[in-house]
């Protein structure tokens, strides 16, 4: 049986992977399909100020569809969190980016990140960017429950990715 993660109205990542399948399934339209889940992460996970997703293009991540602040529009691969993650395949959980090699400096009010590769039929094709305005925000439960949840988007948007 799986865990419930529950901290300050928090419905857990059971339940968040279980209300992105819901909003995924059959929806033959990958940016809708981002937009729901960029807002339903924004919705849903406290503490942060950003949500949403990088799509990959050549060699360099192009911003997609988010909830928060204006961010970078453009991200050379194995540059700052986001291109390290999709240039390493690799999840990157930074409880400073201040002090990440290579921090690509697009929001100062971010301390936080946690980015996870997003994968489809040829490999890497963007990553999920999380942000937030505190230091070590993100756990290694939320690295997890993240993980699980780009997974669940692995699989409901396969035919799209």
């Amino acid at each position: 049986m799986e865990e419930q993660i529950m901290f300050q109205g928090f419905p857990g990542y059971p339940t968040l992977c279980a209300q992105a399948r819901a909003l995924t399934e059959d929806v033959p339209h990958l940016t809708a399909n981002l937009s729901n889940l960029s807002a339903l992460l924004f919705a849903s996970l406290e503490r942060i100020n950003w949500a949403g997703f990088y799509l990959l293009e050549g060699e360099t991540l192009v911003l997609g569809p988010f909830q928060g602040k204006p961010a970078c529009i453009e991200i050379p691969l194995g540059k700052g969190v986001c291109g390290t993650a999709a240039a390493q395949d690799q999840t990157q959980l930074v409880a400073d980016v201040h002090a990440f090699p290579g921090h690509i400096p697009c929001d100062s009010a971010s301390r936080s990140e946690l980015v996870v590769p997003l994968h489809g039929k040829t490999g890497i094709v963007g990553v999920l960017d999380i942000d937030s305005p505190y230091p070590a925000r993100f756990t290694g439960e939320d690295k997890t429950g993240l993980e699980q949840f780009v997974r669940v988007i692995e699989q409901t948007l396969s035919d799209l990715l």
